[in-house]
């Protein structure tokens, strides 16, 4: 097999799995119960905050576990827009988000709140100056994600970052599920105030999750109940999940620094020769994350060159897995200015560390076979 939808989910490591079972059964007890079982288990959830706080260099207060990426977000953009609307209903963000950033802002657009959605350019990248132009007296939030999903376009977070800085009445969130374990964003030093984490994108499991809120950050519970995570998420602690996505982490964190070339090479090699390929289109700008390619194959339908290449034991797919059941064009695609032709037949090829050159040599050669039969077919 040939897995090249990494950017979906990643395959769990079998260390995170074995910490994740091995705590499931020896560390059961409910962390917030006062006997000596709940003790040890608030004890490890502890050690888990802990050595998350360490690897991302924060506080370990400002670590909240969640279960992924699209609470994260909502916990950050809904909390942030609850808490301080009194201040303003202003909220900055882009087209090109996340559907669970996306669709989150446009659930508070219901709610009175007003959204700016910052157009980007062919590459996928906002303006600065735009996003600058846009900040108003009421705005109270910036979100903005540091890796786009699909194109593996990179923001400017650091220039984000200082222009949110100038405005201390407003927030800045950033939704780096796609750049964990792949690009630094070192938190602290950029003053980001929220930022979102999965799981099971960095070879943990699915329903893992981390919210980092900056100690003098304020926001509105979506949970309400027992106070957990520092009273961020009520709900009984996932022990066993915060220990695999402190594992996850760790794992990639160490990967990141030693293999970072070898990634970035395989994605080097699979754009030099995608772009000499007949009938494809490269959508990824050169300047990107190493682990995704976006390409697009006008005038064939990607869901069935996706199912020829399945046939082969090789797994990419279309667009963002939260939407790829959608049919029609790329929402982010279509944002950043290419024709109905090219965003409606896009296909994402995304790795990781453990896809090897030889794979991607067999890939590119399926491939390439599989358009020339269907572009036949299709004559």
């Amino acid at each position: 097999m040939i897995y090249l939808d990494n950017s979906a989910t990643t395959e769990p490591d079998s260390s995170v799995m074995k910490s994740f079972q091995q705590v499931s059964e020896k560390f059961f007890a409910n962390a917030s119960s006062i006997h000596q079982l709940g003790g040890e288990s608030e004890k490890l959830l502890n050690e888990a905050r802990n050595q998350v706080a360490q690897l991302l260099q924060v506080k370990q207060e400002e670590i909240v576990f969640t279960s992924g990426g699209t609470e994260g977000n909502n916990m950050a953009i809904k909390g942030i827009a609850l808490e301080h609307q009194g201040r303003g209903k202003h909220i900055i963000t882009t087209s090109i988000e996340h559907p669970s950033v996306f669709e989150t802002c446009k659930s508070l657009e219901k709610l009175g709140f007003e959204i700016t959605y910052l157009p980007v350019d062919k590459y996928g990248v906002l303006s600065v100056e735009e996003l600058e132009r846009s900040i108003r007296p009421d705005t109270i939030l910036i979100s903005v994600m540091h890796v786009n999903n699909e194109l593996g376009s990179i923001q400017p977070i650091k220039e984000i970052a200082q222009i949110a800085e100038q405005h201390p009445k407003l927030f800045f969130h950033v939704d780096d599920v796609q750049g964990l374990g792949k690009l630094p964003l070192p938190l602290s030093a950029l003053s980001i105030d929220l930022c979102t984490f999965s799981g099971h994108k960095i070879h943990g499991i699915k329903g893992t999750g981390i919210l980092y809120v900056k100690d003098s950050t304020t926001i509105y519970p979506l949970f309400h109940g027992g106070n957990q995570e520092g009273s961020f998420r009520s709900g009984t602690e996932n022990i066993a999940g915060a220990v695999a996505i402190a594992k996850a982490l760790r794992f990639i964190k160490t990967r990141e620094k030693e293999e970072y070339a070898h990634l970035q090479h395989i994605h080097n090699f699979l754009r030099t020769n995608l772009a000499q390929m007949a009938g494809v289109v490269i959508n990824t700008p050169e300047v990107s994350a190493p682990h995704i390619m976006n390409v697009s194959v006008p005038g064939l339908r990607p869901e069935v060159i996706i199912h020829t290449l399945a046939e082969k034991d090789i797994y990419i797919s279309t667009k963002s897995a939260c939407s790829s059941k959608e049919r029609d064009e790329s929402r982010i695609l279509a944002a950043c200015g290419f024709k109905r032709e090219r965003s409606t037949s896009a296909l994402r090829i995304s790795m990781t560390y453990d896809n090897t050159m030889d794979e991607m040599k067999v890939f590119l050669r399926e491939l390439e076979e599989a358009i020339k039969q269907l572009t036949k077919v299709m004559r």
